[in-house]
């Protein structure tokens, strides 16, 4: 009896089951590796349309965080400089910096300048912004120190696993929000803030869970809603 498939079709077939075996082996490894606390985006920097300092405006200056991020106490999500923002030291200081030229484009136009965002939080987790500055969480700790970083980059891995670690002992990260620094900068925004001599950041922090009764949510419907 003749047969009924080619001869090649055996190296189709072996063809095929080497492809299925390997996709057999990466599938797994990749669901580990992108659906697991393991994965992050530490070290993400991409280039934004204008290279400005935090460096320079934050470490040398000493401006706010809240002087361009305005918006990070009263709503979910944190905000872009507007262009005013930029132009009101520009229009006279470095006012004819080429490296600022998207700058004045932007001021021209009236077309805001297209930030590039780095710290993403994926669509299937709830975050307020607002919710954790008011309740002591620093912007170094989500943000690490961009008061040194002259390109900003994403310094913490953002995981699940590293939110819990907050959620699940606040105590060790939270700050006071009234000023009380000499320079009159509330903890929250003073990036080289530690805890008064002779208190610890547990036992400071202890007290401060327990005046503003904290307790965050460590269950999934927490943050995944």
């Amino acid at each position: 009896m003749a047969n009924l498939f080619p001869k090649a079709t055996n190296v189709v077939l072996l063809k095929a089951m080497a492809v299925l075996a390997v996709l057999g082996g990466l599938a797994p490894l990749g669901v580990w590796y992108y659906f697991t606390p393991k994965y992050s985006r530490v070290g993400y920097q991409p280039v934004q349309p204008v290279a400005f300092q935090h460096d320079l405006h934050v470490g040398q200056l000493g401006l706010d965080c809240r002087h361009c991020h305005s918006y990070v106490e009263i709503s979910g999500q944190s905000n872009f400089p507007a262009t005013q923002t930029c132009m009101e030291c520009h229009q006279q200081v470095q006012q004819n910096n080429p490296k600022l030229q998207p700058v004045r484009d932007s001021w021209t136009t009236g077309k805001p300048i297209a930030w590039v965002k780095i710290h993403n939080v994926p669509d299937y987790a709830y975050f307020n912004h607002s919710a954790h500055v008011n309740r002591g969480v620093s912007c170094v700790s989500c943000h690490g120190k961009v008061n040194e970083m002259s390109v900003v980059f994403q310094d913490k891995s953002q995981s699940m696993g590293w939110c819990l670690q907050c959620h699940r002992n606040p105590e060790e990260f939270v700050r006071p929000i009234a000023a009380t620094t000499p320079g009159g900068k509330s903890p929250i925004y003073d990036l080289d803030w530690t805890p008064p001599p002779g208190t610890s950041q547990p036992e400071l922090g202890q007290k401060l869970v327990k005046d503003w009764k904290i307790n965050p949510p460590k269950d999934c419907a927490g943050c995944h809603r």
